[in-house]
């Protein structure tokens, strides 16, 4: 469990944020399960201690890796979607938000992919269900635009979802900053083509 910072740890960077920075940076370089509380504490340049006052082991600044991304992700998408524009619009602005987002924070949707098997499993059903609450979000705005007759009815709107999710999640596999594309511009690519599969 993430307890919150006290008044205390105000500073430069508080405790929390820097543990987390240096963790994602371990377990990007070496691994999860190679990484161990120790050199993270060393690398954060904070007592074990220190860090039990805010995460109650490993798997939570794994969890939080992920969790905090998908917290981001999921308020953007709560004020894209709730827009008073078109349904296309606001799925292009989603879809486009998505990329983008996770293009920005790489490492963390890496590591969170390659290790979240290892979390346990009380862990694992949180953080599924955290995703299946975006992913039923993004769903109904496709079956919003299917009812309007906006977006083709023949394809099951949870196949859409999972089809462009699926292509999202492998961004890790080969996007890198200062490739040939911008996480924007793979963003508008992407947005693109999911609208075009959905038109009628």
């Amino acid at each position: 469990m993430v307890r919150a910072a006290s008044g205390a740890d105000a500073g430069a960077e508080p405790v929390p944020q820097r543990l987390l920075a240096v963790a994602t940076r371990l377990f990007a370089d070496q691994g999860f399960e190679t990484t161990s509380v120790q050199q993270i504490v060393d690398a954060a340049g904070v007592t074990k201690g220190a860090m039990y006052h805010y995460f109650d082991s490993k798997d939570d600044l794994l969890s939080e890796i992920y969790s905090r991304l998908l917290r981001e992700q999921t308020a953007r998408l709560e004020v894209a979607a709730d827009r008073d524009a078109p349904v296309q619009e606001r799925l292009h602005a989603v879809a486009v938000d998505v990329v983008v987002t996770t293009a920005a924070n790489l490492d963390d949707t890496v590591i969170f992919f390659r290790s979240m098997h290892l979390l346990h499993p009380d862990k694992q059903a949180e953080v599924r269900a955290a995703r299946r609450r975006y992913h039923e979000r993004v769903r109904a705005l496709v079956q919003e635009g299917q009812a309007s007759g906006v977006f083709r009815s023949d394809k099951s709107a949870d196949l859409v979802v999972d089809f462009f999710y699926g292509a999202v999640h492998h961004l890790g596999t080969w996007f890198h900053q200062g490739g040939e594309l911008t996480g924007e511009q793979v963003g508008e690519h992407f947005a693109d083509l999911l609208l075009a599969s959905l038109r009628p």
